[in-house]
C-alpha cells in the first residue's frame, strides 16, 4: 500500500478539527451506525471544554488504495513546541484558512516552519458558505504571506481547494456549495510526494511525541527513518551527540488505524509508528538498530519566553482539598511534563519548596496548571515574567506581534492602551463588516494582563492574537496595575454585613459564607493603594430596634469571578495565586502585615 503523510495546520478557530472528522466519515474509518463524538481528535477535557487542540495527534485514513497519515497540529503558537517536532515526521502540509478571517499570526508562526523545512502546502479555504466570505482577498493575502516567508517557486505554485469541512465538500471552484471531499483526497496522494527513506538500511526513528500508558510504560512516536523494525528486535537510544542512552529491545509496535493505535509485527520507513519498551528515551532522541551510531538531526525549538514560580501551597487552608501537596510530588510532576513537552524548562530554587516553569506564553502555563490542579495538585503561582537575555552587554526582552480585529469605535482606545504598553504601531486597515485590523510590535512584558482590560475596552468583540517575533532592545518600565487590593485581615467566614459597608470601596471577589485568611485578596480598591479590611464584622445585636426600616435584607452585588489564566495575569508582584482542585483563591505572598511592609521597605531601599 502506498503511502503519504501529511499535516494540517491553521490558526485557532480556523475548523481543522472539524475537518478531520469529515475525512474520517467519507473514508470509511467510521461504521454509517457508529456514534462519534464531533473534533473526535481533542480527545482530552481540557481541548474539548475550550473548542482548541493543546497536543498533537496522530491519525490515518485509508482512501483507494493509499495510506494517508494525518496530523493534527495545535493552532495556537503556545503550542508551537509540539508543531515545530511533528513537521518532520510528514512530506506536504494542508494549509487550512478561514474565508473571512484569512491568513493570521499563528498560520504564519507554523506556515513558517513548514515552508523552511521545504514542504510543498496545499492551500485550502475554509467555511466558503460563510455571509461575509472574501475569499479572492484571502487567496491574494496568502500568496503575500509565502512571498514574505520566502517560499520558493514550487511552493508558490500551490493547488487551492474551496471547502466547508463542517458540510464535507470540497471543490476547485469557488462558487461549489455541495459534494464530497474526494477532490481533496485526491489532490494529497496527487501533490504529497511518498516519503523518501531507504527500507534496505538498518532500522533508525526519530521520537516527536512521548506519552504513557499504564500497563505498556513510555509511548515513544514518530516516523521511521530508514529500514524495517520488527518486534522484540534489540534497538537502543542515542541522544544529539550520539551518546547511547539505554539499550533494550521493542516490546510493542503499533501504527495508527482512525482513532485507534493497532499493535503490528513490524514496521517500514515511512510509516509513522507508536514504540514501546525503553524507560530513558525521551523526545528528539534516535531510536535505531544496535548497529546505529549516528543520530538522526532533530530540528530546534524555540526557546521559552515567560516563566513563573510554582511553589508548595504554604496558605492557612492547605491540604483541604488537593491529595497531592507536597514538593516532591510537585517536582516529580513538572519533570516528567518537561520530559515530553519540549518547550518547558524546569529550574529548582535553592528553598527546594519552589519551581522555576519556563514556556511559551500564559495559555500553555495556564494549562499545565489547570491539568495538575484536576489531578489533585495544591500550587501557589507567581506572576508571569518575562526571560530577559543579554547580547553584547545590551539587556533584550521577548516582542510579540499582535494582530487585534476590533469595531472602528473602539479602535482608539486599543491604540492609547497599547501605546501605554510601549507598543509601536506596525499596520492599521479596514478589514470588512465595520472592522478594523491593527497590527502591533510590542514587548511580552507590557502585554501580561492586558487581555481581560481589552475585552472590557472592546465590549467583548474584540479578537487578539499574538506571535512571539523577536528578541529586541528593552524598552524600560512599564506601567502596571492602576488599582490596590482589598487584604483580609482577619480569619474565619464572609460576614455578608461586613461585605456590604465594603462594597463602596471597590469590586469584591468573595460571598458571604466563604472562608478566608489573614492576608487574603478578598477585592479590588477603588483607589492605587492596598488597604487591609475586616470582611468578618458582624452586627451588633441590640434589643432596639432600627428607625426607618434599616433592617431590610442586605442585597450585594455578585462578586468578580476569575477565571485561573485571568487570575495568573491580575496578580501583582508581590501577590500570588493560591490553587487547588476546587478554589482559585488570590493571596498576598507575605500573609502577616508586618512581614509585607518589611519586604516592601527593603525592595524601595533596593
Amino acid at each position: 500500500m502506498s503511502l503519504r503523510n501529511v499535516a494540517i495546520i491553521a490558526h485557532v478557530d480556523h475548523g481543522k478539527t472539524t475537518l478531520v472528522d469529515q475525512l474520517f466519515r467519507q473514508s470509511g474509518t467510521f461504521r454509517d451506525n457508529q456514534r462519534i463524538e464531533e473534533r473526535a481528535m481533542d480527545s482530552n477535557d481540557l481541548e474539548k471544554e475550550r473548542g482548541i487542540t493543546i497536543l498533537a495527534k496522530c491519525t490515518s485514513v485509508d482512501w483507494e488504495g493509499t495510506r494517508i497519515n494525518i496530523v493534527d497540529t495545535p493552532g495556537h503558537a503556545d503550542f508551537g513546541g509540539e508543531v515545530e517536532r511533528i513537521l518532520s515526521m510528514v512530506d506536504g502540509v494542508i494549509l487550512l484558512v478561514d474565508s473571512s478571517e484569512g491568513a493570521m499570526p499563528q498560520t504564519k508562526f507554523v506556515t513558517g516552519k513548514a515552508l523552511a523545512l521545504g514542504l510543498r502546502p496545499i492551500v485550502v479555504v475554509n467555511k466558503i458558505d460563510r455571509s461575509d466570505a472574501r475569499v479572492q482577498e484571502v487567496l491574494d493575502e496568502v500568496f503575500d504571506l509565502f512571498v514574505s516567508l520566502e517560499a520558493n517557486d514550487d511552493q508558490l505554485d500551490f493547488p487551492v481547494l474551496f471547502a466547508s469541512g463542517r458540510n464535507g465538500y470540497a471543490s476547485e471552484d469557488a462558487e461549489a456549495r455541495e459534494g464530497t471531499l474526494a477532490p481533496l483526497f485526491n489532490k494529497i496522494v496527487e501533490h504529497v510526494p511518498a516519503p523518501k527513506v531507504d527500507e534496505d538500511a538498518p532500522f533508525s526513528f526519530l521520537v516527536t511525541l512521548l506519552d504513557r500508558d499504564n500497563f505498556l510504560g513510555r509511548i515513544l512516536t514518530g516516523r521511521v527513518n530508514a529500514g524495517t523494525v520488527k518486534v522484540n528486535q534489540p534497538i537502543h537510544a542515542l541522544d544529539m551527540d550520539g551518546n547511547v542512552i539505554e539499550t533494550g529491545r521493542a516490546s510493542k509496535l503499533m501504527t495508527f488505524r482512525g482513532l485507534e493505535r493497532v499493535p503490528v509485527e513490524e514496521a517500514k520507513a515511512g510509516d509513522i509508528i507508536s514504540l514501546a519498551g525503553l524507560t530513558v528515551a525521551t523526545v528528539a532522541n534516535t531510536i535505531a538498530d544496535t548497529s546505529v551510531t549516528t543520530p538522526i538531526k532533530a530540528q530546534p525549538i524555540d526557546p521559552p519566553t515567560l516563566s513563573m514560580r510554582f511553589a508548595v501551597n504554604d496558605s492557612p487552608m492547605a491540604g483541604r482539598e488537593g491529595t497531592k501537596v507536597t514538593s516532591r510530588m510537585i517536582r516529580d510532576r513538572l519533570f516528567r511534563e518537561a520530559e515530553s513537552n519540549v518547550a518547558i524548562h524546569v529550574t529548582e530554587a535553592a528553598d527546594k519548596d519552589s519551581f522555576e516553569v519556563a514556556g511559551r506564553g500564559e495559555l500553555q502555563l495556564g494549562v499545565l496548571i489547570e491539568t495538575m490542579r484536576r489531578e489533585g495538585f495544591e500550587l501557589g503561582i507567581s506572576r508571569p515574567r518575562v526571560l530577559f537575555r543579554d547580547e553584547g552587554g545590551q539587556r533584550q526582552e521577548p516582542y510579540e506581534t499582535v494582530v487585534i480585529d476590533v469595531d472602528e469605535e473602539h479602535s482608539g482606545t486599543v491604540v492609547e492602551k497599547m501605546s501605554i504598553r510601549k507598543a509601536e504601531l506596525t499596520d492599521m486597515r479596514p478589514s470588512g463588516g465595520g472592522k478594523t485590523r491593527i497590527t502591533f510590535s510590542a514587548p511580552s512584558r507590557g502585554l501580561i494582563g492586558y487581555h481581560g482590560e481589552f475585552l472590557s475596552d472592546t465590549r467583548g468583540t474584540g479578537i487578539m492574537n499574538r506571535l512571539f517575533e523577536k528578541y529586541g532592545p528593552y524598552k524600560g518600565p512599564i506601567e502596571g496595575r492602576k488599582n490596590g487590593v482589598l487584604i483580609s485581615n482577619g480569619t474565619g467566614e464572609a460576614v455578608a454585613y461586613a461585605l456590604n459597608a465594603l462594597e463602596e470601596r471597590g469590586v469584591l471577589f468573595v460571598d458571604p459564607g466563604e472562608p478566608l485568611y489573614e492576608g487574603m485578596i478578598i477585592g479590588e480598591n477603588a483607589k492605587p493603594e492596598d488597604l487591609e479590611v475586616n470582611p468578618l464584622k458582624s452586627k451588633q445585636l441590640t434589643n432596639f430596634r432600627a428607625s426607618g426600616g434599616k433592617d431590610d435584607a442586605i442585597r450585594l452585588t455578585p462578586p468578580r469571578r476569575m477565571t485561573l489564566e485571568q487570575a495568573i495575569a491580575y496578580i501583582d508582584d508581590d501577590e500570588m495565586v493560591e490553587v487547588t482542585p476546587k478554589s482559585v483563591r488570590l493571596r498576598k505572598r507575605h500573609l502577616d502585615p508586618h512581614e509585607r511592609k518589611r519586604a516592601s521597605r527593603q525592595k524601595d531601599a533596593a
